[in-house]
């Protein structure tokens, strides 16, 4: 008769703790895959990437209109026909070129300006999500993608600057020394604009559905932005109230719009200006490109997946 020998099932060894897996990694100089780095370690990146930005922005410019028959002639021709659009509508139609001298002038660079703005943030807005094979194939800065846009959109208005100068000498605006402040006004809009970027393309990434939405919020700032109308002969109505003057011009497109036009156009004087501007633009970009940058890089670990 055979003994059978029974032995006690033996109980699984119980799983390290995560206290005791997160020392053993730190002990062998092991870290999280993908996970955000520190601020300025962040900003040291980007740096380090920022040919890759300016050469990702110069061929996504070069390629936009690469299948259009007059390829780069439309970087020049779409405002201007948005201009043109606006002069019979706005203009003609509803008069709102009476007592604004230049109008012509004053018209188009408030649509030249305006159309850097809105095209930064609705790139911006798809910068995550429509880019993921991108995000999910290489290892870099996810603010460079923002930013790159915003550039290539400050490369399309440098492009059409051109023929915005043709129009101003060609309706009499005179060439001046004034015309320096179109560079600081230019900055401080592209740092407003990138930073708006940045917080559209963490929400664009999150919900892509907001990419629909943006038109129409875009279509509205446009139309209390002053672009085809004059905020300094709207404010001399008196029964509007007066914060909603002052929300009219502390507008930061508005802002941009109107610093433009006074470094470029020699009819639209100081006084047309809101009280401090040059405060109130560089507060703008301050906020929204800090702001905008920090509030991108706290999801830095999150785009790409899911």
């Amino acid at each position: 008769m055979s003994t059978v020998l029974h032995t006690p099932p033996q109980s699984p060894a119980p799983a390290p703790a995560a206290d005791d897996l997160t020392a053993l990694a730190a002990r062998h100089g092991l870290s999280v895959s993908g996970a955000r780095p520190s601020l300025p370690e962040y900003v040291r990146r980007l740096w380090a990437r920022r040919h890759f930005i300016t050469a990702f922005a110069t061929a996504k410019l070069t390629a936009q209109y690469s299948q259009a028959k007059l390829g780069q002639v439309w970087q020049v021709m779409t405002p201007l026909l948005n201009a043109a659009v606006y002069y019979f509508i706005f203009g003609v139609l509803l008069g709102t070129k009476h007592g604004v001298p230049d109008y012509i002038p004053f018209l188009v660079t408030g649509v030249f300006i305006w159309t850097f703005t809105q095209s930064s943030i609705m790139a911006g807005t798809r910068a995550i999500s429509g880019n993921l094979g991108l995000v999910r194939a290489l290892h870099f800065p996810r603010a460079a993608l923002p930013i790159s846009f915003c550039l290539q959109q400050l490369q399309q208005l440098l492009f059409s600057m051109g023929a915005l100068v043709v129009i101003l000498l060609c309706f009499g605006v005179p060439v001046g020394v004034s015309w320096l402040l179109a560079l600081p006004a230019l900055f401080l809009q592209f740092t407003f604009n990138a930073g708006v970027s940045m917080i559209m393309a963490r929400m664009g990434a999150k919900t892509p559905d907001i990419a629909q939405l943006m038109p129409f919020v875009l279509r509205t700032w446009m139309y209390v932005s002053g672009v085809m109308w004059s905020i300094d002969k709207l404010a001399e109505n008196d029964s509007l109230p007066h914060a909603v003057k002052i929300a009219l011009a502390a507008n930061p497109a508005a802002v941009y719009i109107d610093l433009m036009r006074f470094a470029l156009i020699d009819s639209f004087h100081a006084s047309q200006l809101p009280a401090h501007v040059w405060a109130l633009a560089a507060g703008w970009a301050l906020v929204a490109g800090v702001g905008g940058f920090i509030y991108f890089w706290k999801a830095e670990e999150t785009y790409g997946r899911g």
